[in-house]
């Protein structure tokens, strides 16, 4: 017999409740505003970055909300360092159901001009963060009830931009990481997607020339650019039960810039 009583509705106020959500890269920026939205939602978050002062300033400000915050200093591109982060989990929190990969840094050149190392070293943060994570966290989703991961992909990773060929390949190989994941983890019921912010109003982006700035910010249809706390709003529906049948996907969070 079909049931006809509706599907119990979802507390918009409360999309995290009582959920364990690692954040990396979550000193600043996008990071940080991820972190905030899903504090807000209820949700416990495990902040990860290199800047403990910041962490640990986020993580006071996050108690006094509904949410609640961890802090572990980690290096993304370091297995051992995500060891800690899955110990943590494992053992002061029981597990985990959410994984934002947001860490990430730019080290922008032209091709001429790009050394080896800043090529390594951005895809080592971006990309084999990313990879890191989901392999060292994906068994405690495994062995719960499922999770849902989030990889911070970029509109670089889309079109490219010039002076930006680790980036952009790091970005893009991001695409190819969520998609695979996605397929060998669905089975475990692990949702996994991607989020391509992007002009984005950031301390990152707020280093270009002001020249270069209105250039782009011109590319876009909505005629601005965007917020951190917009791309939050996005990870946040993929993240959350709203978006509970929702994996390998790409969303852009562009203003239409890019199609």
């Amino acid at each position: 017999m079909t049931s006809n009583a509706p599907a119990p509705a979802l507390d918009p106020a409360r999309l995290l409740q009582s959920q364990i959500a690692v954040v990396t890269g979550a000193a600043q920026g996008i990071g940080e505003a991820i972190a905030r939205r899903f504090a807000q939602h209820g949700a416990h978050v495990v902040l990860v970055d290199l800047n403990r002062d910041a962490l640990e300033l986020l993580a006071l400000d996050l108690a006094s909300g509904p949410g609640s915050a961890s802090v572990v200093c980690a290096d993304v591109s370091s297995p051992e360092d995500h060891e800690t982060v899955h110990a943590h989990c494992r053992d002061d929190l029981g597990g985990v159901h959410v994984l934002v990969n947001n860490a990430g840094i730019n080290r922008d050149a032209y091709l001429p001009k790009m050394s080896l190392a800043d090529f390594d070293q951005v895809i080592s943060v971006s990309l084999r963060g990313a990879w890191l994570g989901i392999r060292t966290l994906s068994p405690l989703m495994r062995a719960g009830s499922g999770g849902s991961i989030v990889n911070m992909s970029s509109l670089a990773g889309k079109i490219g931009n010039p002076g930006q060929t680790n980036y952009s390949a790091a970005k893009a190989g991001l695409i190819g990481l969520t998609k695979a994941a996605a397929k060998e983890l669905g089975g475990f019921g692990i949702r996994v997607n991607a989020v391509q912010p992007g002009l984005i109003r950031t301390a990152m982006t707020e280093r270009m020339k002001p020249e270069v700035w209105q250039a782009k910010e011109a590319e876009v249809p909505l005629g601005r650019a965007g917020t951190p706390d917009e791309v939050a709003a996005a990870v946040l529906f993929l993240a959350s039960p709203m978006g509970g049948y929702i994996s390998g996907a790409v969303l852009e969070v562009s203003g239409g810039r890019g199609i």
